[in-house]
């Protein structure tokens, strides 16, 4: 039995079992009575928006609703960090806001723009503070990191609820800044490495892996993730991330800047896994760098779906997209290769794969770029994580900091 089949198993046959003893008590309960413990709070503090724009929408409130457990599977978690990542900045500008509406809310009832005041963050490592009547794989007290969706409210908060299976138990090796600044990126990662691109533990040995962009937060974390299973990884990236790549663990380096990828590559094996992180022309000749008639896959993380839903509306979004992935995804196929897009996707179970990793010394958090923030100066964060948006560095909100830790020096460290 794998170890990813187990830790599925310990997650919830245990919840078969509650499901059974709690059947009557959940007919006579609803929302707050869902939870375990309840009247705790009503309000608390966080940085949110009300409408979409620039950093000037930014707004920190004392007066946040508290977060209300809605379903029996669902626990609120006590954050002790938060991290910001691109996708946050992009999020606060309007990016995916008519698919984020539509998975909110997927029968239109409510008004549009009722998302608001919206709770921006994604990463978060903290201490369950209540659980929900099915929760069996959580107590409160357990310290516990999370990936949270996109459509739900984020982590720039002092709590946050969030279903069980999106959560796990955090890595004993961390501490709370650090841990935050893993999540996203790692389930990013892993859903394009494990769930798209087809490569595990057991079946990556000898395998040949080139990650373009490789200096970013989802390319370092792949890097460390494919060489602990025992691939050959060729990563590009500036002169200037170069020692860092290399020092992940990455075989070949290839910097962009001295000369045009392709060319750097044409003399080279071919590969049976390309994870693209940067988009662009890129796929135009990344595929012919794939070993044909061998299953091998370009996965890219830079798609059109959430652009193509904001500017043409979901059905017109939604068909230009399925269009667009299948008349590629067949060109490539009649070449002998494999043309996928990988998706962030959030995952409990995931996340206890990343816990096993990360204590086992396999992976690594980047604690050296983590730029740590008070809470209070989230706005100085997001203007930070704008800044570097395109660098390795991760921008963190602690509620323990008490003073600002950045070096400067990061921001010259590029993709």
């Amino acid at each position: 039995m794998s170890s990813l089949t187990k830790i599925m198993c310990r997650r919830w046959l245990p919840l078969v079992r509650v499901c059974a003893l709690n059947t009557h008590a959940l007919e006579r309960t609803w929302c707050r009575n869902f939870s375990t413990s309840r009247g705790r709070m009503t309000v608390m503090h966080a940085w949110v928006i009300d409408k979409y724009g620039d950093n000037d929408v930014l707004r920190f409130t004392q007066n946040a609703p508290f977060p209300i457990i809605n379903y029996p599977n669902e626990v609120v978690v006590k954050v002790h960090a938060a991290a910001l990542n691109p996708i946050d900045v992009s999020m606060r500008g309007g990016y995916g806001a008519a698919t984020m509406a539509m998975k909110r809310d997927p029968l239109n009832v409510t008004q549009q723009g009722s998302e608001f005041p919206l709770v921006l963050g994604r990463d978060l490592s903290g201490v369950i503070m209540e659980c929900g009547l099915d929760v069996a794989y959580f107590k409160p007290g357990d310290e516990v990191w999370a990936a949270v969706p996109p459509w739900k409210q984020g982590s720039l908060a002092e709590f946050v609820c969030v279903s069980a299976n999106e959560v796990s138990h955090k890595p004993k090796s961390l501490s709370h800044p650090e841990a935050a600044a893993i999540p996203y990126v790692a389930s990013t990662a892993w859903s394009a490495v494990v769930n798209t691109g087809g490569l595990n533990k057991d079946n990556t040995a000898k395998k040949r892996v080139l990650i373009l962009g490789a200096s970013g937060g989802v390319g370092t974390f792949t890097i460390q993730m494919v060489k602990a299973w025992g691939a050959h990884v060729t990563a590009t990236c500036s002169g200037s991330a170069e020692g860092l790549v290399r020092g992940l663990g990455a075989d070949t380096v290839l910097d962009y800047t001295a000369a045009p990828v392709e060319q750097q590559l044409k003399d080279m094996e071919k590969f049976d896994l390309i994870l693209d992180n940067i988009g662009g022309d890129t796929e135009s000749w990344a595929l012919g760098f794939l070993k044909p008639w061998c299953g091998a896959k370009y996965v890219t993380l830079v798609t059109p779906f959430l652009r193509n839903t904001d500017t043409l509306g979901i059905a017109d979004g939604m068909f230009q997209t399925a269009v667009t992935v299948a008349s590629k995804a067949a060109k490539h196929l009649c070449k002998g290769v494999h043309y996928r897009w990988g998706f962030f996707a959030p995952s409990g179970p995931t996340l206890d794969e990343i816990t096993e990793m990360v204590d086992a010394g396999q992976v690594h958090s980047l604690s050296l770029s983590l730029c740590v923030f008070p809470f209070v100066c989230a706005c100085v964060c997001v203007c930070v994580c704008v800044c570097v948006c395109v660098c390795v560095c991760v921008c963190v909100l602690s509620f323990q900091q008490k003073t600002v830790s950045f070096d400067p020096k990061l921001i010259l460290l590029h993709i």
